[in-house]
């Protein structure tokens, strides 16, 4: 009667540990259920559940095991594995797979502790943790460019609003990012992604700049303020503030578009994108003259966004074609991806402002960027405290990878 056994190998890390155990096995024709290794530190832990032949053979070949892992000074534990839990194991591969993302400046045990009480609370088993960021020096101490991500696969039926609306206090009291994916095939494969470009892609409001230099500041101001408070519609609000701009010197914009701030991972994360394949677009509710700056700047593929008009070297007041608004950009993500043979699925959307909402609910992925509250709280995903590049870690990408 065939055994069914785990081997558990641990110690010090060195080449060709799997090899070795595994040729042993090999010799003896034992099938492999499953197989899964780690190393942390230069120390390493490797799982072999094992399917082995009978009782007598089972003794051999455990007893070639043991000798070999203590030849290399390794720790070898063996734990039989009845048929009725094998069987209950097996069971098991039809749940649910998510995949829970940490992000933070400087991970500590008790972001770790919070987020798995979570996931216990949840009866979510770990199936894997694996950090994607960089090894950190003693010396830092987590400054505002350091960055430490840990990504959990967790497997289990779950309520995903529920794990979000928990993760997200979390996330607002120790001031971390959690994101929860469920883990499928498109999570792998995403294609497209659209970045909202005012407070996005730069750290900046191009109006409230053209604003202070037209100076009319505070009136754009208080036309911005009252579209939040809901009393006017963004496409009302957004010809007010235009308006208000008319005689403005061409001349400059280009001053405005050499002095702007581009967000902290802008660069990194347009540029490992581009190197991946992916298509990149910008939809914004700001203005394609500063669009198409940040095009040539980052090697953007696509630009939508509102044209400002000008006439005889003035800014006219006036706008041409139609407005960008939210509803625009949902429109036009899914336009691109149709015109790039692209699923929805396969999509990323990131903004910050509630009038990205909307593109953050059709894509695929939908990521709120250092945004209000309110657009946190509706977005599937949000990173706060990382830069932009925190993104590749949502797409399991890991700092070494880099191209």
């Amino acid at each position: 009667m065939k055994e069914v056994v785990l081997i558990k190998i641990s110690g010090e890390d060195k080449p060709g540990v799997t090899a070795c155990i595994t040729g042993i096995l090999a010799q003896y024709g034992v099938n492999i259920l499953d197989i899964g290794q780690a190393e942390i530190h230069d120390n390493l832990s490797l799982g072999i559940l094992a399917e082995i032949g009978s009782e007598g053979e089972s003794a051999a070949v455990l007893k070639d095991v043991l000798f070999k892992s203590h030849e290399m000074g390794m720790s070898v534990r063996f734990t039989p594995v009845s048929k009725e839990k094998y069987s209950h194991w097996v069971a098991a591969q039809g749940k649910q797979r998510h995949i829970i993302t940490l992000l933070a400046r400087r991970l500590t045990a008790e972001h770790i502790s919070r987020v798995t009480h979570v996931v216990a609370a949840h009866q979510l088993n770990i199936d894997n943790i694996s950090r994607l960021s960089g090894r950190v020096e003693l010396e830092d101490d987590g400054d505002d460019n350091s960055k430490a991500c840990v990504e959990f696969s967790v497997r289990g039926d779950v309520d995903q609003s529920a794990l979000r609306a928990e993760f997200l206090d979390i996330s607002s009291e120790l001031g971390v990012d959690i994101a929860v994916q469920e883990d499928s095939p498109f999570r792998r494969n995403r294609r497209l992604v659209a970045f909202d470009m005012d407070s996005t892609l730069i750290e900046a409001e191009v109006i409230d700049e053209l604003a202070k230099e037209a100076g009319v500041g505070d009136e754009v101001i208080a036309i911005t303020e009252s579209a939040m408070r809901g009393e006017i519609d963004f496409d009302e609000s957004f010809r007010r503030r235009v308006a208000l701009l008319k005689g403005l010197d061409e001349s400059v914009l280009q001053g405005i578009a050499n002095r702007l701030p581009i967000t902290e991972g802008a660069e990194r994360l347009v540029s490992t994108l581009k190197k991946l394949g992916y298509t990149t677009a910008i939809l914004s509710g700001g203005f394609q003259y500063f669009g198409q700056f940040l095009q040539q700047k980052l090697g953007i593929d696509h630009v939508y966004a509102n044209e400002l008009e000008i006439e005889n070297g003035k800014v006219t007041g006036n706008v041409t074609g139609t407005i960008v608004n939210g509803e625009r950009k949902a429109y036009l993500l899914e336009e691109i991806a149709k015109s790039e043979g692209i699923s929805l699925q396969q999509t990323i959307a990131v903004g910050d402002g509630a009038n990205d909402l909307p593109m953050l609910s059709k894509a695929g992925l939908g990521i709120a960027f250092r945004a209000k509250p309110l657009v946190r709280e509706n977005a599937e995903q949000a990173i706060s405290t990382l830069g932009l590049d925190g993104v590749l870690y949502l797409l399991g990408i890991r700092d070494r990878d880099e191209i």
